[in-house]
């Protein structure tokens, strides 16, 4: 079947991904720039030889994986151009909300998947002291007078530099990322003017970087 002849659905299929990414950091990377389109029902990364260097992201709406087709084909991801179409055909979880699934012949119990158990993270500052639950005191939350660079807070846990230069270099003026040692929930972001800057803070104030952590963003403190 051609590219062409798909149909549109909610999943897209994405290949030509970067080999060497461990498969929880791609899916949780996929997730930090593709969330900004709609609501992920699922990412699946598989390590397997046939399945290396591809993934699928499953939306809950049609129009969310169509706009990320559109926007990001071709954006530079882990060093590589990712390519991106519609996958061939719904993914389990979407036929189940469509009422179309049909169920599979189940593996034999030795081929079975081990489902791992989801751990429960728990935030480590309990905001005591005015720290506004970022072990942060609120003096340092202030706006700020706007120049070059942003202050992120409220970042997650798995945190990376890579994952915050794909959502952030997407806009003019980008220029570095600074993490901050020993704090996984705090970064700052260099622009070349406090215009460009100002257009970032603007567009990805409040993004959802997982489902649970939205990125807070003022001027840094000069």
């Amino acid at each position: 079947m051609a590219a062409t002849d798909i149909k549109p659905n909610q999943t897209i299929y994405i290949n030509n991904l970067n080999e060497k990414i461990k498969k929880e950091e791609l899916k949780k990377s996929l997730h930090a720039i593709f969330s900004q389109f709609g609501n992920i029902v699922d990412i699946i990364a598989l390590k397997t030889l046939k399945m290396r260097g591809q993934a699928f992201v499953i939306f809950k709406e049609l129009g969310s994986a169509s706009a990320a087709l559109r926007s990001m084909q071709n954006f530079p991801f882990y060093d590589k151009p990712m390519r991106i179409s519609y996958a061939k055909s719904d993914s389990d979880v979407i036929s189940k909300m469509k009422g179309t699934f049909v169920e599979r012949p189940k593996l034999p119990r030795s081929e079975e998947p081990k489902k791992k158990k989801k751990e429960k993270r728990v935030n480590p500052s309990g905001g005591q002291n005015g720290t506004q639950g970022t072990g942060i005191p609120h003096s340092a939350l202030a706006e700020q007078p706007p120049n070059n660079i942003l202050f992120l807070t409220n970042l997650p846990e798995e945190t990376n530099e890579m994952m915050l230069q794909m959502l952030f270099n997407q806009f003019p003026g980008f220029k570095e990322v600074r993490l901050v040692p020993g704090r996984h929930d705090i970064a700052f972001v260099e622009f070349d003017n406090e215009f460009q800057s100002g257009a970032a803070k603007d567009a990805l104030q409040g993004f959802k970087v997982t489902p649970t952590h939205a990125i807070k963003i003022t001027f840094a403190k000069k």
